[in-house]
Order: C-alpha cells, then sequence, then structure tokens
C-alpha cells in the first residue's frame, strides 16, 4: 500500500515537473516571438539642432546664424535641462550615457540601459532623426524589433525637445562600453507571456500618428503640466492612479495614487509636494522608498514654473481609487 503511495506521488511530481516545464517552454517561446517580431512606424524628420529664433537671434545680438552656432549653444542648453529636471534618460543609460541599469533584479530579468554617447559600443552611431523618434517615441529598434525602452512616457515628447535631448548628448564626450542585450528571467518571461509585461511598442495604438513640434509654452498651466506628468505613467499608470509596478524590480513598492483621492494626493499641499519629490518624505516624515528616490535629483533641478504645473495638473484630474484598492 505504502510503495503504491509513494508511486502515485512520484508519478504526481513527475507530471507537475513536466507541466512547469511545459508552461517555461511556451513562456519563452512567447518572448522570442514577442522581442523578434518586427514593427512598423513612421518615418519622421526634424532638425538637429532646431534653428535659433528671432529672439535668440536678438539676444546673442545678430539677426543671422550662418554656422549655427547659436542654434547649436541653444539646444544644448535646452537639452541639458530636459535630461537633468524632466526626462530621466540617465537612470537608465548612465550620467554619462555611456551605459547603465535598468532593472537587475532575479527573477524579474537584467534589462540595461545601452551606450547613446559615440564612443565604441554606441546603440545611436549614424542614428537619424527617425532612427531616435523610432528609438524614443516607439519602443522600436533600428532593426525594427522592439525595445524594453518605455517608450510610452515619451511619446508626447515634442521634436525639439528630442531634437534638443540629441543635440546635448552628441556634444558629450565619447564613452567605449559595449553594453549586453536584456535578458529575461523566469518571472519576467512568465509575465511577458500572460501579458503582464508589454513592451512599449504594443501598449501604442498607432505608430503613424503625428508629434508635435514644439512643447507648451512653459507656463503655469494644465496643458504644461499634463506634459510633464507623462513621464509619470511608467510607474504610476495611465491614470496616475498607481498601482504595482509590473517589471520593476521586486523590492519597489506600489507606485502611489497621484489623482486627489483620499488613496492618492487629497489633503496635501503643494509644499508637501516638493518636499516628497525633492527630499523623498512623505507629510508625516516617513521617507519614500526606490523608485521615488530616484528623481530627487530631477525634481531638484525642475523650476518653480514646472514644479507648479505639474501640480496644477494633478490636482485637476478625477479623484481615482488607486489601482487594486
Amino acid at each position: 500500500m505504502i510503495k503504491t503511495l509513494f508511486k502515485v506521488v512520484a508519478l504526481l511530481a513527475i507530471v507537475a515537473l513536466l507541466a512547469v516545464a511545459g508552461f517555461y517552454l511556451w513562456a519563452s517561446s512567447v518572448v522570442s516571438r514577442t522581442f523578434e517580431a518586427v514593427h512598423e512606424t513612421h518615418r519622421v524628420d526634424f532638425p538637429i539642432p532646431f534653428p535659433a529664433t528671432d529672439e535668440q537671434l536678438a539676444a546673442a545680438g545678430g539677426t543671422e546664424d550662418p554656422d549655427g552656432e547659436i542654434a547649436l549653444a541653444n539646444a544644448r542648453e535646452r537639452g541639458r535641462h530636459l535630461l537633468s529636471a524632466r526626462y530621466h534618460c540617465g537612470e537608465c543609460h548612465g550620467h554619462d550615457f555611456g551605459g547603465g541599469v535598468m532593472v537587475d533584479a532575479f527573477p524579474i530579468g537584467t534589462f540595461l540601459g545601452p551606450n547613446l554617447t559615440t564612443g565604441q559600443g554606441s546603440v545611436t552611431a549614424g542614428f537619424t532623426a527617425a532612427d531616435w523618434d523610432r528609438a524614443v517615441r516607439h519602443g522600436v529598434l533600428s532593426d525594427g524589433r522592439a525595445s524594453i525602452m518605455p517608450a510610452q512616457e515619451f511619446v508626447r515628447m515634442s521634436d525639439q525637445e528630442l531634437s534638443d535631448i540629441v543635440t546635448y548628448i552628441r556634444s558629450q564626450p565619447p564613452v567605449d562600453n559595449a553594453v549586453p542585450r536584456p535578458t529575461f528571467g523566469p518571472l519576467g518571461k512568465v509575465l511577458v507571456a500572460t501579458g503582464q509585461i508589454v513592451p512599449a511598442v504594443g501598449q501604442m495604438a498607432d505608430h503613424h500618428a503625428s508629434h508635435v513640434a514644439l512643447p507648451p509654452e512653459a507656463t503655469v498651466s494644465t496643458e504644461f503640466g499634463e506634459h510633464l506628468a507623462a513621464t509619470c505613467a511608467g510607474c504610476h499608470g495611465p491614470a496616475l492612479a498607481g498601482g504595482p509596478i509590473v517589471g520593476g524590480d521586486p523590492s519597489w513598492p506600489p507606485a502611489r495614487n497621484l489623482t486627489p483621492h483620499d488613496t492618492g494626493l487629497a489633503g496635501w499641499t503643494f509644499e508637501q509636494f516638493v518636499t516628497a519629490l525633492r527630499d523623498a518624505q512623505r507629510p508625516d516624515g516617513t521617507a519614500l522608498r526606490p523608485p521615488m528616490t530616484l528623481v530627487q535629483t530631477s525634481a531638484r533641478a525642475m523650476t518653480e514654473v514646472e514644479l507648479r504645473a505639474l501640480w496644477e495638473y494633478l490636482q485637476s484630474l478625477p479623484p481615482t481609487p488607486m489601482a487594486g484598492r
């Protein structure tokens, strides 16, 4: 009787192991198909850098810019501010843009930000404006395959902003660094296979829609605030109502609800909001945890206008319960 029971248990264990192995092989094949498929997007063009405006020419004491030096200087400065205050490219690509770590957490996987400089190992060598657009605003590699770039956060980036960022990055010293391709761990593969992690290219309905040429005017307005808040969606969700950060480091807590709901920012003041961003501290004095601590440096570089515009937009959102509550 006991031998028969052991045989049954052993058989069930073998069946279970085979089922798990089969499920894992299926998940691996889904990941392979997902990231090997070729995607079509529009092909756009814009100047790098954008030409100097009449106001910039006047400020430089002239009316022409034959060598493009005035345009280059202005674009570099705008790009420097964008990268230091609004778009956190350095957190994934390294602060020298020579490569960095996005996520390195088993069993999710290891996702490294590639080298964007002009040095050896660069993934942007020879990039045209269209290539930058596909990579940054569509999450598509130069060969058409999906990348792990969180492009859904940058799809609203204007042509000028992208041009300014490219101008600034190209002006930085070259870094020689060949960054390995991303690898998915077992849990990461399961999350992709079950549709809980979707590459950015699959999150966008239209890859042929036009992008705006210029960003909204930098004023304390909900329009400008909405533009700034686009980069928050990767963690806080498209409705900015927070919830678990799928595909992030398993140690990360759920993202906070940013709407004026009881589970979000209801009752907060602007000053408390700024303290949370710049000092990673909640109104009750407790410390925020990663990944919010990663935005401190950027928040400290934001202007008063940017902070107030972002706050006005978040306060204008409909109060929405936190995801999962």
